[in-house]
């Protein structure tokens, strides 16, 4: 609902003069289907030590396409996204939004007042789903407790 593919992804990647196409988060499916999609690369905002991802909501989705299309999926991350503390996705709170942000569209109402909503801001992909995670220190490939584990140790010393 607050459009942050199209107001900041999009933006920064057209800025760089990087090609970018925008689609809505409905469209991934069909889109990996029939335009020849090679691979996904999307972003985090926390990584629990089994490699389970957190990030922002419909990226559950996206990596089940992703899956069913044979299509890698990629987390490309900071090393600063890591929570070695929690074990897995299970343990990552997810904050639910306003009700508004979807019975809404900027000011004008969308859907019947007090209609019931759900609207997690995020969901959790699987560690099973990811294909790698990029970080500023290489790629982490699964089994990703053993690989997280070397990445914490690195960042100590």
């Amino acid at each position: 609902p607050l459009l942050q593919g199209a107001r900041l992804t999009a933006f920064e990647l057209f800025e760089d003069g990087i090609p970018v196409t925008l689609i809505t988060d409905n469209m991934a499916a069909w889109t990996m289907r029939t335009k020849g999609v090679n691979a996904v690369v999307v972003g985090a905002d926390r990584i629990a030590a089994n490699g389970d991802t957190a990030n922002k909501i419909g990226t559950y989705g996206v990596a089940l396409a992703a899956k069913a299309h044979g299509i890698p999926f990629y987390i490309a991350a900071p090393t600063s996204t890591f929570d070695f503390s929690i074990a897995t996705g299970a343990q990552i709170p997810i904050e639910e939004r306003k009700a508004d942000e979807v019975r809404h569209f900027r000011s004008e109402q969308t859907a019947p007042e007090g209609v019931a909503v759900f609207n997690p801001a995020f969901d959790v992909t699987p560690a099973e789903l990811i294909s790698g995670i990029i970080t500023e220190h290489g790629v982490l490939k699964a089994p990703y407790t053993e690989s997280i584990k070397k990445l914490q140790a690195l960042l100590k010393d």
